[in-house]
């Protein structure tokens, strides 16, 4: 039973060091990172531009990193935009717990309808709930985004795979861009 124990704490360990080598690095590299995974996303979904044109705000967190052994973890960063200006940036976070095994990297993108859910974001009272479901993307799904609660999700995996049903929520932690003097 011990040595269970001790194995699948390391496979978690393991799992979770996997889901935040996601991290950007520079603001430069997590500018041309957000770039690609736009351009990625345009090139599975020819709405997916519109959609983001019409959301009043966006969450582009171009590698997510996920990973479980029963035990899991997912982060990234992104870029957080109002209309096409660039706000800030954001991490996101998240712990699981439940049956689950893998890794995988993955875009995601979080569209916000109004300015409402837009600042709930910013001010730190947004947390994805274990019920908010991600849609994948594929050609027309940006346009019939179902926006719960002033927020659509669309997610297109890059690498790995993961087969779970755990429970937990993501977090995120915003920073505004410094004022310009």
């Amino acid at each position: 039973m011990k040595k269970t124990f001790r194995f699948a704490l390391l496979m978690a360990t393991l799992c979770v060091a996997f889901a935040w080598t996601a991290s950007a690095g520079s603001p430069e590299e997590l500018r041309q990172q957000v770039d690609e995974a736009l351009k990625l996303l345009k090139e599975k979904d020819s709405t997916f531009e519109a959609a983001l044109n019409k959301a009043h705000g966006s969450v582009i967190f171009p590698n997510v990193g996920k990973g479980g052994f029963i035990v899991g973890g997912a982060g990234g960063a992104g870029e957080v935009y109002e209309g096409k200006k660039l706000i800030g940036t954001a991490k996101l976070s998240q712990a699981t717990i439940g049956a689950q095994i893998g890794g995988q990297t993955f875009i995601e993108v979080i569209l916000f309808s109004d300015r409402i859910a837009l600042n709930k974001f910013k001010e730190g009272r947004f947390e994805m709930s274990a019920g908010v479901s991600a849609v994948a993307a594929a050609e027309g799904v940006a346009q019939k985004a179902d926006y719960q609660n002033g927020m659509a999700v669309i997610i297109l995996p890059k690498k790995g795979l993961m087969a779970e049903a755990s429970i937990g929520g993501q977090k995120f932690d915003y920073t505004p861009l410094p004022e310009k003097k």
